[in-house]
């Protein structure tokens, strides 16, 4: 089979891989969709094995050739010994959680696999991931696809888009909340699809205008370009001085995680979403003199991912519409050059 490397210094490699053989309780995943994601960008520039070592992770890398890619999605392909055919068979479409752990701790047994006592295994990170035409993991790790959403959105779903549902239920929101969003990439622009389903009023911020105009088709009623406005005071304005409820920060930078915090009004919930980098607040001013919240959101669970997979089939949210450009495997180093320039949306592998 084929499988994509990140090299790093923005290189990557479409190499020759022997096909996976699935062993007791695996199973082998024929892709049809692996997603692009914003912390592909950290391998693609830096390398697997720096990127890893900022994280601490270096000494737990499988090997130097992983497969990269963390969003797979695709149909059974072929089953390994002691697996169940009531829970998985062949053909079956399916979602792949990407992380895999001890499965007896007690985050693994709540399906917050990746927090695992004794260190999870990510796929397209630590263990190849689904840049390839096979990929093997273990049963444990797959959910259900249903029929009305298609690979590419099951794709997303395996970890933008089920990163912003997670984030949606950390907050624990409804329709009586107001949501401000900052931040309009992909990741942005589910949470703000997403929260739009649940019947709240959304507001969007982001910095560049092409994101801040297209998010009114993804649902956001208030599309705020940061450049022009300050945020915080046109939130405040277009809510009579209260500020918002809740918060989701999916910008990744210092300024607009603060103008999140003081979006919110008093009782407001913030949640934190996107990775690195640091924060600075006036504790007695933005946090505990007006009684605020704030969170941070990693990812999502299994059981969140299945809801998640389940909530789009059941409220029609046109996931696909996040993707702006397919490629097929071989286009691999145009696709991540493309991506790099982080000028468009959401970019798919399709097989």
């Amino acid at each position: 089979m084929r499988g994509m490397v990140f090299q790093g210094n923005c290189k990557v490699e479409v190499l020759d891989f022997d096909d996976p053989v699935p062993g007791p309780g695996e199973a082998i995943i024929e892709m049809k969709a692996s997603g692009m994601c914003g912390t592909d960008l950290h391998y693609y520039r830096h390398g697997m094995a720096e990127s890893l070592a900022m994280l601490g992770l270096k000494d737990r890398i499988e090997s130097d050739t992983i497969i990269g890619g963390h969003e797979p999605c695709g149909v059974v392909a072929a089953l390994g010994p002691g697996v169940d055919p009531k829970t998985f068979k062949v053909g079956d479409r399916v979602i792949v959680f990407h992380y895999a752990g001890c499965g007896l701790c007690d985050h693994c047994r709540t399906s917050w696999t990746q927090l695992c006592d004794h260190g999870a295994r990510i796929y397209g990170v630590l263990s190849d991931g689904g840049h390839a035409n096979y990929m093997k993991v273990p049963v444990s790790s797959l959910v259900h696809l249903p029929q009305e959403v298609s690979f590419k959105a099951g794709a997303a779903v395996a970890c933008g888009t089920g990163t912003a549902y997670g984030a949606l239920q950390r907050l624990d929101i409804s329709a009586r909340d107001t949501v401000a969003i900052y931040g309009l990439g992909p990741v942005g622009l589910s949470t703000a699809q997403l929260a739009a389903a649940m019947g709240v009023e959304v507001f969007g911020v982001d910095i560049h205008p092409d994101r801040v105009e297209q998010s009114k088709a993804f649902g956001v009623v208030h599309a705020i370009d940061a450049s022009k406005v300050d945020p915080v005071e046109e939130i405040h304005k277009l809510t009579g001085g209260r500020g918002v409820s809740c918060a989701v920060e999916c910008a990744g930078s210092e300024v607009p995680r603060s103008q999140a915090v003081r979006s919110t009004k008093i009782w407001g919930r913030v949640v934190l979403v996107s990775v690195g980098g640091n924060m600075t607040l006036d504790v007695m001013k933005d946090l505990i003199g007006k009684q605020r919240t704030l969170m941070g959101s990693f990812t999502f669970s299994e059981i969140s991912m299945k809801g998640c997979a389940h909530f789009i089939a059941d409220h029609g949210v046109e996931v696909d519409k996040l993707f702006t450009s397919e490629w097929e495997l071989e286009q691999a180093s145009e696709a991540y050059a493309d991506f790099n320039k982080q000028s468009g949306g959401k970019g798919v592998f399709v097989f």
